[in-house]
């Protein structure tokens, strides 16, 4: 929990997150997995071929150093590869326009400024910052708050909050915080990995009509999100299965809302088995299922046996659904017209 909330909330200013090069678009976005080749070096061809299989599965964007990408496991060097070669896959194919949020998130403000020009530099178009948390004991919420304006003020990039307790030693940005952060025009949105409903209604209720983005931080409550005005979700599990994600998006914007519930239970059965297994378990499924991606970076290591069987049987729903909707996707684009 933070330490205290702030005093007083200041009025909303006029914010250039309406421009559209800051608003993010609702919908799906996909923290990426890092790819190694055997040589423990980043892979290039693994990274671009990724990022273009996303784009073409209809998601709204892709994030880089996510939790998912092993930014801890990178130097600076191969982080701005990444990026990079992510960038020129997305505008090798058409989509020079997608979103590429690049993870910035340090535990310092220098730092977490030097990260984020280093992303603008390679290709990003907003930083998703989670807050500083290592000195914890020492940090109030106004020095929380103080952190990220500081960052926003000077970042060449719009920011995303990254909300998300367990790697930060279970700080938890409650809602008045976040809706502060909200009021600074170089903030955003924010994605909410901590699973609460209920602050993600009160952040949407409070910034209606100015252009800031909710999203929350798993496939498993994207009904939920939708339901309270949320925008969409980031989702390690669109790794494996953009598609079956975007279809819940879908059917529940079309006022189909007994078929969403149908799915959103497969997608959640599935992301349980991602939470569960975390990163190396979505790397073994893209390795399984699609021929690439399966190599992390020691010391984490890919399941292997048994342990492998049964994660992978764990998502073998999910992955049938996907197929179901790729191939219903690809006669639609085949047949001709009437």
């Amino acid at each position: 929990m933070t330490k205290e909330a702030p005093k007083t909330r200041p009025s909303r200013i006029s914010s250039t997150a309406s421009s559209p090069c800051h608003t993010l678009e609702p919908g799906v976005y996909v923290p990426t997995v890092a790819f190694f080749t055997p040589q423990d070096t980043i892979d290039v061809e693994a990274t671009t071929k990724h990022a273009q299989r996303l784009a073409a599965a209809g998601i709204a964007g892709l994030v880089t150093q996510g939790s998912n990408g092993e930014a801890a496991h990178l130097d600076r060097g191969e982080r701005q590869l990444v990026t990079r070669v992510t960038r020129a896959a997305l505008d090798d194919c058409g989509k020079s326009h997608m979103p590429l949020i690049v993870g910035c998130g340090a535990q310092s403000t220098r730092e977490t400024l030097q990260l984020c020009r280093e992303a603008a530099e390679s290709g990003g178009s907003h930083a998703l910052i989670l807050p500083p948390s290592y000195y914890g004991s020492l940090l109030t919420t106004d020095l929380i708050v103080d952190h990220f304006r500081a960052v926003a003020q000077e970042s060449p990039l719009p920011l995303v909050v990254y909300n998300y307790p367990a790697p930060c030693g279970g700080l938890d940005l409650d809602s008045d915080t976040i809706l502060t952060l909200a009021d600074h025009p170089n903030i955003v949105g924010v994605k909410l990995t901590c699973g609460n409903a209920g602050k993600l209604a009160r952040i949407v209720a409070g910034t209606v009509g100015t252009g800031f983005r909710t999203f929350g931080g798993s496939a498993d409550s994207t009904m939920q999100t939708l339901a309270v005005g949320g925008h969409g979700v980031i989702s390690g599990l669109a790794n494996v299965a953009p598609r079956a994600c975007n279809e819940v998006v879908r059917l529940y914007r079309a006022g189909r809302s007994d078929e969403a519930v149908r799915l959103q239970g497969v997608v959640a059965r599935g992301d349980w088995a991602a939470i569960k297994g975390g990163f190396v378990s979505v790397k073994a499924a893209l390795q399984r299922y699609h021929g690439y991606g399966g190599l992390p970076r020691k010391p984490c290591s890919s399941p292997r046996g048994r342990a492998l069987d049964a994660q992978l049987g764990e998502f073998a729903e999910l992955v049938e659904l996907e197929q179901s909707i790729a191939g219903t996707s690809a006669a639609a684009h085949q047949r001709p017209p009437a």
